[in-house]
């Protein structure tokens, strides 16, 4: 009898983890995506109505602080597709709440830093029991642990700039994450001022300067970046012999300037 009160409670603990994760509620974020964010081109870009974010800035400290509400333990107890998502949006959430706070009288996330200090090493994020950074979010939650290892993040935290992949209109959760990932790398991708191909060059957004590494740890096989836009030609519209070119990379790789103006609704 006791072993079997003992599985039943192993199971119950069990049942109940899962379903903190499938319970946690994002649909404020998502209404403030709905409402707030605009999509270019069939969303190969965004802007974002900031002073909309400002108007509804109660929903928005109310979100933000169910996302602060969520223990470690919580959250380890996710699976693995709800605790990227959480992440995601938690970046997304708090670099516009990062704007706010010197909304309208900015043009760059840029004139948030200093001389010492980017915008994005700024702790001032509340979130799994510590005081965190942007960067803390993207480069140790989610990029340096081995748990994601999913190089399509690079398309879904939006730096509220113009070089940045378009904010998606809606918040990602543990069962759109994989199809909403999907969609924005594509979408991304498909984007002449980000992606070009010059002649005999490929003209690629920085993000895959600075991100290199990111698509050559194994992702779904990929040891190269060429080989990772191999699988996208058709999204780069790229050339029979431009692809041939990136199979035996050799193909000239060129990185675009970044533009870091605000990706603000004019």
């Amino acid at each position: 009898m006791t072993k079997i009160l003992v599985l039943l409670l192993a199971l119950f603990a069990g049942q109940s983890a899962f379903a903190s994760a499938a319970s946690f509620d994002h649909s404020k974020w998502n209404d403030l995506l709905q409402r707030h964010v605009y999509l270019l081109n069939g969303g190969q870009a965004s802007q974002v109505d900031y002073q909309g974010f400002a108007d509804d800035k109660a929903q928005l400290d109310s979100y933000l602080t169910s996302l602060s509400g969520v223990t470690q333990k919580q959250f380890d107890a996710w699976p693995k597709n709800d605790q990227l998502a959480w992440l995601i949006n938690a970046y997304n959430a708090w670099t516009v709440e990062l704007i706010l706070t010197k909304w309208p009288d900015l043009t760059s996330i840029k004139d948030l830093g200093s001389l010492f200090r980017s915008p994005w090493s700024k702790k001032f994020i509340p979130l799994l029991g510590e005081k965190r950074s942007l960067d803390n979010i993207e480069h140790t939650l989610i990029r340096g642990s081995d748990r994601y290892q999913d190089p399509r993040i690079h398309f879904a935290v939006n730096c509220a700039s113009i070089g940045c992949p378009a904010l998606a209109n809606q918040a990602y959760q543990g069962d759109n994450l994989d199809a909403l990932l999907s969609q924005q790398t594509r979408l991304f991708l498909a984007d002449r001022s980000r992606n070009r191909l010059q002649g005999d060059t490929l003209a690629l957004s920085s993000i895959f300067k600075w991100y290199r590494e990111d698509f050559e740890k194994g992702w779904h096989g990929y040891d190269s970046l060429d080989a990772f836009l191999v699988d996208h030609a058709a999204d780069l519209s790229l050339t029979p012999s431009a692809v041939d070119q990136l199979k035996r990379q050799s193909l000239i790789l060129d990185f675009l300037d970044y533009d870091w103006q605000l990706n603000s609704k004019s």
